[in-house]
């Protein structure tokens, strides 16, 4: 027991990725024709969904003051987002995979709550708290996780709305439109702040958190809802009426996210192999994972949408960097797992002769 109690006072709010992660990562292997890889992985997503959660309570239950002191910090706080990305990108699996749309209505619902809560929980916090850190203390890629929170919403609503008959299909796709919209205005300006605090400020190793990958992240996200918006236009007149936009944005968004691999690719060399700073595990490495299993899906799903035959290349092959990289990220949590486990069981005593 003292053993749990110490795990779960410790646990990361942003745990959650691991399911975004493992959510996404599976769904790029459905798209990739890997259905026994992906139904694996959707398992596996379910059980940690569920025991995330166990934990999560039993935090709230045991370290409520240690809970809400990291609901209003600056730096951790925004990994409450990763709840609400999580809940929509299983409902997602939901659909895509097992065709259960009772259990996925579940989730988008306890989705929207939790980005009603947490939304405006956390930014109105930020905003009255009156000692608040400096930009470079206070502000990293995990802030975009609200906007990735956002589009998981919009996603997932898009899916949904193929389920309902109207005018309830017309309502649900009207609110993933405004999901979307209000997700890339939130981009616009946190990455501004983000960028910013790039180029203006110092910049060491250990500030390069994996979060940082967010930034793309939540642009191949952003492209996704996009994506799904575009087709379920038949279904909207609304959505018809703005195919142009819808598209024109949703390459803006492709294109944003393309740009910041390179640029996160090479940051990365800086920071392990010429910095040599040391690789170890760390549940915000999943925060890494999911922009690559976001990029694979969005470009499929974008490609598809809008007949761009020629980028089914890039899902083609960014499916096993994905992959590649969620195996490394898991590695190291059983490695973890398993060197806590043997801290807290006994060695066996010798056996008399």
């Amino acid at each position: 027991m003292p053993a749990l109690r110490d795990a779960v006072k410790g646990l990361s709010p942003a745990y959650f990725a691991m399911v975004m992660a493992t959510g996404i990562v599976s769904l790029a292997a459905q798209l990739a024709g890997m259905s026994p890889v992906a139904a694996v992985l959707f398992r596996l997503n379910v059980g940690a969904y569920v025991a995330i959660w166990l934990l999560t309570l039993l935090r709230v239950l045991w370290f409520r003051s240690l809970v809400l002191h990291d609901l209003v910090d600056h730096q951790r706080g925004p990994g409450f987002f990763t709840s609400v990305a999580a809940s929509c990108v299983l409902g997602s699996q939901f659909v895509l995979i097992s065709n259960d749309y009772r259990t996925a209505l579940f989730l988008w619902v306890v989705g929207i709550v939790l980005w009603v809560l947490l939304t405006y929980t956390i930014f109105t916090a930020f905003t009255i708290k009156e000692t608040k850190p400096a930009l470079a203390e206070g502000i990293s890629g995990a802030w975009l996780l609200g906007v990735v929170a956002t589009q998981a919403v919009a996603v997932l609503s898009a899916l949904m709305a193929l389920h309902w008959q109207q005018p309830y299909r017309l309502m649900i796709n009207f609110f993933g439109l405004s999901m979307w919209l209000w997700g890339g205005m939130l981009y616009t300006w946190m990455i501004s702040l983000i960028f910013y605090r790039y180029t203006f400020f110092p910049f060491s190793p250990g500030d390069l958190s994996p979060p940082y990958w967010i930034n793309m992240g939540a642009m191949a996200i952003s492209t996704l809802a996009g994506a799904r918006l575009i087709v379920n236009a038949p279904d909207a007149p609304f959505l018809r009426s703005l195919l142009p936009f819808l598209k024109g944005f949703t390459v803006f968004y492709w294109a944003t996210g393309t740009w910041w691999i390179p640029m996160l690719a090479v940051l990365a060399a800086w920071r392990y192999v010429y910095k040599r700073f040391p690789v170890s595990y760390d549940p915000l490495y999943w925060g890494a994972v999911f922009p690559l299993g976001m990029y694979t899906v969005s470009t499929f799903q974008m490609a598809r949408a809008m007949e761009l035959d020629f980028l089914m290349v890039v899902p083609r092959y960014f499916v096993y960097v994905a992959l590649a990289a969620w195996l490394a990220t898991f590695a190291g949590l059983c490695r973890t797992l398993w060197a806590g486990f043997r801290g807290i069981v006994p060695a066996a005593e010798p056996r008399p002769r």
